[in-house]
């Protein structure tokens, strides 16, 4: 029989295990994967960039002009038709859906992530959608760590190293934030690490920041000038930006999920595009600084200069109002969750960072500007909106540490170190008091399918029921005689027996060796007593969609040392037992703990 001829990826992985350790092999492919993931953040920024300076310079600065609706909709309906007709595969869910696949796909994302994000969120965005880059190069960047870990046959616990990898150099290299990336892998994505996972994620984000220094400078993303230095006076002026900062933050989260979810209820993409479309070309048409990422306007508020409130808008005759001021930042705040739920819910691809950056630093200008008109004209308009946009980060994605190194490293604005931690701090306790789970986590918590910092909750949910199901146990049926049952219980070691439906395959109870033992050695009763007679309904069972955590507590709660397992229709699959659950366990927390 002719041999098999191996393919380079087999001689590679087989070179490999000889030549290079495991720990010198995961620094090189942190290397590798913070390269890759930063160049694509390159290409992602710049393809919107280009997109959008060539649709800006046709924009009139006068009000009244009808691209604000035209531009969106070709963008959104744009990466609409690449999806539904050349893609044709769901790319919706962003963060969320790089959560999933940590928590029930075993960190494995689908290849066309790595390119399909990029495409449509430069579209999305570069055309005007009200959206920001964050949340596809976060994306990107985890397929591309998820994909090379897969290639390169990792288990689980190292494909999700060089996720979080790729996911910390796509933040540092967008953002020109190393810290924030490895901050952002480890609370957004809920990470337990220790030090020999650190330092790989320690080298993907330099590797990432490196990168764009190299292609595009080392300026920061925003600019900031600090003159007015930080004085403990100032301390109940912050705590009331940390409260402001908390209200937006619940404000945008409940206004962006109840939009999105008026949006998931209907059916048909082309209502959903033109109606998303629609509601957004209004929006901006209105409130033009709704345009795009919002890059300009946040730092017009890091300037503390409000001019943008006004220019191209409806508004532009009014601005000597110091009133209406106030009036437009609390409407821009406002309309914001409507805009960037409405990109979304039409069809586009974008991320929540820009749009919760631009609320906080809108926010913060909004309550110096109340400060200053009511005579507190020792409030610093530029410092309110810096420290606004950490809180915000902290209450809507729920990473106050996050938002303080972000803000910190995208302004180089650590002598602000103070307020950012203080205004981060009451604005994440308060939101979450009201908000239990961040913009991206909600939908996964009431599924219970969120990691989380609890290492007993990630194992359990990192554990699927289908692949705990014993199916070798006995089946009878109601019908069936005690002769039946008495052959059966020859015929098997187990000591328990599913009584199921003969016709639809229902489960309706279970028939115990204890409870036909004293019977079963009289053959006179054989063809008198039917199974059904015998037959009672377990205090527990457990349906396939049910998450391990409640199957751990119901095994926990009782005696039990296998129960029944059900699907939707009441229809039995098979047992789970006490034993392989608990082992399965042992086994999984041991793999994730271990370095």
């Amino acid at each position: 029989m002719k041999k098999r001829k191996r393919s380079y990826a087999e001689r590679f992985l087989e070179w490999r295990l000889r030549h290079i350790g495991p720990v010198r092999f995961t620094m090189i492919l942190s290397v590798v994967v913070g390269l890759v993931a930063a160049l694509t953040a390159y290409v992602l920024k710049t393809a919107t960039h280009t997109i959008a300076h060539l649709t800006e310079t046709g924009i009139s600065k006068q009000f009244s002009n009808y691209l604000y609706f035209l531009y969106p909709f070709i963008g959104v309906s744009l990466s609409v038709i690449f999806v539904k007709f050349i893609l044709r595969q769901n790319i919706s869910g962003g963060i969320p859906r790089v959560l999933y696949s940590i928590s029930k796909e075993g960190a494995l994302i689908k290849p066309h992530n790595m390119y399909s994000s990029v495409i449509t969120s430069a579209l999305t965005v570069g055309f005007g959608g009200s959206a920001g880059l964050e949340g596809p190069t976060v994306v990107t960047g985890a397929a591309i760590g998820s994909n090379i870990g897969r290639w390169l046959h990792l288990n689980f616990k190292q494909r999700l190293l060089m996720l979080g990898c790729a996911t910390a150099a796509a933040v540092s290299a967008i953002f020109k934030a190393p810290i924030t990336g490895v901050v952002f892998v480890m609370e957004v994505f809920m990470l337990d690490l220790t030090m020999n996972s650190l330092v790989p994620l320690l080298i993907s984000s330099v590797v990432g920041v490196l990168v764009s220094y190299f292609l595009m400078g080392s300026s920061p993303v925003y600019f900031f000038r600090l003159t007015d230095f930080f004085a403990v006076e100032d301390f109940v002026y912050y705590l009331v930006l940390a409260f402001a900062t908390a209200a937006s933050s619940i404000y945008f989260t409940k206004c962006y999920i109840w939009v999105s979810q008026i949006f998931h209820k209907i059916n048909s993409t082309w209502v959903k595009l033109f109606g998303g479309c629609f509601v957004l070309g209004v929006l901006i048409f209105f409130f033009p600084s709704l345009y795009g990422e919002g890059y300009d306007a946040i730092n017009s508020c890091l300037n503390g200069d409000c001019r943008y409130l006004f220019e191209k808008s409806f508004f532009v005759h009014f601005q000597k109002n110091p009133w209406l001021i106030s009036v437009l930042l609390l409407a821009v705040i406002m309309v914001k969750a409507v805009a960037t739920a409405a990109t979304f819910g039409s069809g586009g691809v974008g991320g929540i960072f820009a749009p919760s950056l631009f609320v906080g630093a809108n926010t913060g200008l909004l309550v110096a500007t109340i400060f200053a008109q009511l005579g507190f004209t020792d409030v610093s308009s530029a410092n309110f909106a810096l420290v606004g946009m950490a809180g915000t980060i902290a209450g809507v994605l729920h990473a106050p540490l996050t938002a303080v190194f972000l803000i910190a490293e995208l302004t180089g604005g650590y002598k602000l170190f103070v307020p950012l931690l203080l205004v981060s701090t009451v604005s994440y306790l308060v939101t979450k008091k009201v908000i239990v789970n961040s913009i991206y986590t909600y939908q996964l918590a009431r599924r219970n399918e969120l990691l989380t910092h609890h290492t007993d909750k990630n194992v359990l949910t990192l554990m699927r029921l289908d692949k705990l199901i014993e199916k070798n146990f006995a089946v009878v049926h109601p019908e069936d005689s005690l002769r039946t049952l008495v052959e059966v219980v020859e015929k098997t070691s187990r000591n328990i027996f599913a009584v199921v439906d003969k016709n639809d395959g229902t489960f309706k109870g279970i028939v115990k060796l204890d409870t036909i033992r004293n019977i079963m050695f009289h053959p006179e009763l054989y063809d008198r007593i039917k199974v059904s007679e015998l037959v009672f309904r377990p205090d527990y069972t457990v349906r396939l969609d049910e998450s391990m955590e409640s199957v751990a507590t119901k095994f926990t709660n009782s005696d039990k040392f296998n129960i029944a397992v059900l699907d939707s229709d009441n229809k039995y699959l098979g047992f789970v037992s006490r034993a392989k659950v608990f082992s399965t366990y042992r086994k999984m927390s041991k793999d994730l703990s271990d370095d």
